[in-house]
């Protein structure tokens, strides 16, 4: 999953369907491509990308094209069926259920639908917190 001399990772189907077995059934090797062509747009894959090490690039890419298919794949193929959040209220006479977000921001909430996605999150920490650039030097300004 990874090309080493162009600095981008390239998706590898076969490495993807390994570990992620449970889906190969229902997301082929181009409907697999088109989730990956999407998740481009969560995870820069560009030589200029946050994450330069390219084999973290390619896992990290693998986890969106598997939050991707499983948000698109209806639920009797395995999908998430459409449910977003935790479970907050049920009932049986004429079958209602009620899910519910909890206190987490809108991006996590997203991410957080499926386990892929919560691994995603979890795993790009780093990407969300501030950092420090330093600037140039100041000259000392004495006055007499």
């Amino acid at each position: 999953m990874s090309g080493a001399t162009t600095g981008v990772v390239t998706f590898d189907y076969a490495a993807w369907s390994a570990r992620y077995p449970a889906l190969v059934q229902n997301v082929n090797q181009a409907l697999a491509q088109s989730y990956f062509d999407e998740a481009t747009l969560y995870l820069s894959n560009t030589p200029c990308s946050p994450v330069q090490n390219l084999v973290k690039r390619g896992l990290l890419l693998g986890l969106l094209v598997a939050h991707l298919a499983l948000l698109n794949l209806p639920e009797d193929q395995g999908g998430t069926g459409g449910l977003v959040g935790r479970v907050s209220t049920a009932t049986r006479g004429s079958v209602s259920i009620g899910t519910d977000y909890g206190t987490t921001s809108e991006r996590a909430a997203w991410f957080n639908q499926t386990q892929p996605g919560a691994s995603f999150w979890a795993a790009t920490r780093f990407l969300r917190q501030a950092r420090y650039v330093p600037g140039y030097p100041q000259r000392p300004r004495i006055w007499p």
